[in-house]
């Protein structure tokens, strides 16, 4: 999607990425089909490239500080540094001010005492790196049962997180240039299921302006103590008393922000390629109100028993007004895998959840 942004405004991209069937790399002018780290890989960059971003928190810091040494890299190094573990990202909340859920660092079994973590208990033990889409995580209501998933997790730096009465889910997209300025994007009310996301309603339906506000502060808040330039997703839980906490950070567009290509005038990978070139940033304008439904692998199968994939009824869906269909150009469908995203818009937000809902019922999702 960012490739494609960057070609409409007059870019030629080169993408690096190990996977020779990589959907970017497909509709990149160039790919790169070498490890993150390979070093001619990285020269080839640093020599053609006049810019470098990343949509993937996962890439080593080291490329990237590498990199910044001849070329502008948003988000810069140190920042996806400290998104790439959730020790250092929670600490970057402390520091922020930004408000988080209180928790505990495990680096050994010793630190899962049951006087150390009784008042984190019940909790979310989470492994520090590597976790995504609910992976890497477990609900522990006990020492003992903490301890057990550490060993299970392979006695790797985890997190301990209290559990929290949720009451909404919410994440916040902003993009702060090279000179400092911020904008972002509407706040977005998002609903998971098995830690994954699965819905994305904007405007936010059951939140008010003022806690809107305030989510939107707190993560420009965090974009300026990081000295962020790129796009950055902070992802907060709404608490049954109203109040809220961080839960996590992307720096790289979002998931939650995909919506933004059919329903704003400037979406979220306008916005990032706008950071890396050192554009203005006119804060973008929400023209219609939009649902976004994830769409999983597990939809090119009839059923839960079914092991041979086909292509779900598009055009059944494609016929109901204001629908959008992306699909990544993945070339296998699995069971929990993103392969794309369908948004619908409409003139007002009850229209947009209702088209939503037929094509939830098409599909065979569950309504929301």
């Amino acid at each position: 999607m960012f490739v494609h942004e960057a070609q409409t405004l007059g870019f030629r991209v080169a993408v690096l990425e190990p996977d020779p069937g990589s959907p970017a790399g497909a509709a990149a002018d160039i790919h790169l089909r070498a490890p993150y780290t390979d070093a001619a890989a990285l020269a080839t960059l640093a020599q053609d490239a006049m810019a470098v971003t990343t949509e993937f928190e996962n890439v080593p810091a080291e490329a990237l500080s590498w990199l910044a040494r001849s070329r502008p890299v948003a988000p810069p190094a140190a920042a996806v540094q400290v998104c790439q573990h959730r020790a250092r990202e929670k600490a970057a909340f402390v520091a922020a001010g930004v408000p988080c859920a209180p928790h505990a660092v495990v680096a050994a079994a010793a630190d899962l005492d049951v006087a150390a973590i009784a008042a984190l208990l019940p909790g979310i033990l989470k492994t520090a790196s590597l976790g995504y889409d609910g992976k890497g995580q477990v609900t522990v209501h006990s020492a003992d049962e903490a301890r057990a998933a550490f060993l299970r997790f392979g006695s790797v730096p985890c997190v301990l997180e209290k559990r929290l009465p949720l009451h909404r889910e919410i994440s916040v997209i902003v993009a702060r240039g090279a000179d400092g300025q911020l904008v972002h994007l509407p706040v977005q009310q998002n609903l998971h299921r098995d830690g994954i996301l699965a819905v994305t309603q904007v405007p936010a339906p059951d939140i008010d302006a003022a806690l809107a506000a305030e989510a939107v502060a707190l993560a420009s808040r965090m974009a300026d103590s990081l000295a962020y330039v790129g796009v950055l997703c902070v992802e907060f839980f709404v608490l049954a008393d109203g109040t809220l906490v961080a839960n996590e950070m992307a720096p790289r567009p979002h998931n939650s922000g995909h919506y933004s290509i059919d329903a704003c005038d400037l979406s979220q990978f306008g916005l990032q390629l706008r950071t890396l070139v050192g554009w203005p940033l006119p804060a973008p304008r929400l023209h219609s109100p939009a649902v976004m439904l994830n769409l999983l692998g597990d939809l090119w199968f009839a059923d839960a028993s079914s092991t041979t994939p086909r292509t779900p009824d598009w055009p059944a869906v494609l016929a109901l007004p204001g629908v959008h269909l992306h699909l990544y150009g993945k070339a296998e469908a699995r069971r929990g895998r993103k392969m794309g995203h369908l948004t619908v818009t409409a003139a007002d937000a009850a229209t947009a959840r209702a088209v939503a809902l037929q094509a939830t019922r098409l599909l065979g999702l569950p309504a929301f």
